[in-house]
């Protein structure tokens, strides 16, 4: 009895600093959904094919597995006075800030200013996003971190939920800028987005005290700052007997795989096939936030009581039935639907997204404490970063192939491709036998 009072009153206590961590994950959640729903917009003004499209969204890709990794275990190596994240996350989510809020007038010039203010903005977002995830496993003890992500979960589902329900509708919003003629829309929800991130960076700053917290979860660890070097991390993830590390990693590429194919095109299929406005394409990716915002806690409670493995692969069955209900929905539209479907198709499918938004936060909530349950603090962001690297290969991979599906078979083909990695995934994960809490 006296064990389960210390460990509510362990997480009580740590709830409010996970929600306080959490606003740096609220940036990403604000951005991300914004970006994967407009950037493809933005760039069909110049490029008619749907594959060289989602292969223009794999190539801001490419910067993330790169900067992700490597800012991830500079971060493991960095000792200053206000921590080993924070200064990255300080200086990096600014300047990330100041470059989304360009995307919409650097894509009312050309393709060209378009192209490198995207490049820009990627730069700085992938090399924090490492620092910003990894902060909270340096100060959440182990067995906290599945009901602590959820928290972080909600925080970005919060976040999608402010980005693409609320600013998005700004996006039909007519303004006059400085030099233009004529009234013009698409801009708002870009600079207010960087206004949020700005204002959530001070706030995490004033009131995160990350070294202290660092010495109270990982005492004499955090104290010596022991610095592992980096390729005997890497070393120590794929080459020890026991392949726990490396199918996880394998499955979270394929459940990644099939996310990122089915997410880039989502905003379009909402304009192209439900014929909804731009401003209204964003709900359905909304959807999801939704989900993530009122199931991430709950999902990481349902895993500390029957196993991360078990959560995460009942989930990803789940994801598979409602992406196959998602592919009938997508013939019996184009059956039936007619040249303008009636709001009732549309319905549905935000339906349909939001329980595909339930069992995709299970897997997201439960499988990062399931990778760092094999680190240890000094190895916390080698190990983050490498989830990162897996997560954003697929990020490079799925969007081409995915508007290639597209290209051949039309929309509806787009589900079936995230069936079949889906399930992939779920048959990795039989093979991976530790990362649980105890």
């Amino acid at each position: 009895m006296a064990a389960e009072i210390k460990e509510k009153r362990s997480l009580k206590g740590y709830y409010s600093i996970t929600f306080l961590i959490g606003l740096g994950f609220f940036t990403m959640g604000l951005m991300d959904p914004l970006y994967d729903t407009y950037i493809p917009i933005f760039l069909g003004k110049f490029i008619e094919s749907q594959s060289l499209i989602g292969l223009v969204m794999s190539l801001d890709n490419l910067l993330a597995i790169f900067m992700i990794p490597i800012f991830s275990a500079i971060s493991d190596r960095t000792n200053t006075r206000i921590g080993r994240r924070m200064p990255y996350i300080v200086t990096l989510l600014p300047l990330t800030a100041i470059f989304f809020g360009l995307i919409p007038f650097s894509a009312m010039e050309s393709l060209l200013f378009l192209v490198i203010c995207i490049f820009f903005l990627n730069i700085f977002k992938q090399a924090v996003r490492g620092p910003v995830v990894a902060l909270m496993p340096d100060v959440v003890p182990a067995d906290l971190r599945s009901e602590a992500n959820g928290v972080i979960n909600t925080m970005g589902g919060l976040a999608t939920i402010l980005g693409t329900i609320l600013l998005a509708r700004l996006m039909d919003v007519y303004i006059k800028l400085p030099g233009q003629v004529e009234k013009v829309n698409n801009i708002l929800a870009f600079p207010l987005a960087s206004i949020f991130v700005i204002i959530a960076v001070i706030l995490l700053f004033l009131f995160v005290k990350e070294k202290k917290l660092a010495l109270k979860n990982n005492g004499e660890q955090a104290e010596k700052e022991e610095k592992t070097p980096l390729f005997q991390s890497l070393k120590a993830i794929f080459g020890e007997k026991e392949k726990s590390a490396l199918f996880i990693l394998l499955s979270l590429l394929c459940w990644f795989i099939g996310y990122q194919g089915i997410l880039p095109f989502i905003g379009k299929y909402s304009v192209e096939v439900l014929k909804t406005s731009s401003g209204t394409a964003s709900l359905a990716a909304g959807m999801v936030g939704i989900a993530y915002a009122i199931f991430a806690v709950p999902s990481g409670k349902v895993a500390n009581k029957h196993g991360r493995k078990k959560t995460i692969r009942t989930a990803l069955f789940a994801i598979v039935i409602v992406l196959s209900l998602v592919t009938v929905h997508g013939f019996a539209l184009r059956a039936f639907g007619g040249e303008q479907p009636a709001f009732l198709w549309t319905l549905i499918f935000w339906v349909l997204l939001f329980f595909f938004g339930i069992f995709w936060v299970t897997v997201v909530t439960n499988s990062f404490p399931m990778l760092w349950q094999m680190a240890d603090y000094s190895t916390m962001g080698i190990y983050t970063g490498v989830y990162y690297f897996f997560s954003q290969l697929a990020s490079i991979i799925s969007p081409t192939l995915a508007g290639a599906v597209i290209d051949i078979a039309g929309y509806p083909a787009l589900f079936i491709y995230g069936i079949v990695f889906m399930l992939i995934a779920f048959f990795l994960m039989s093979k991976v036998h530790r990362g649980e809490a105890n």
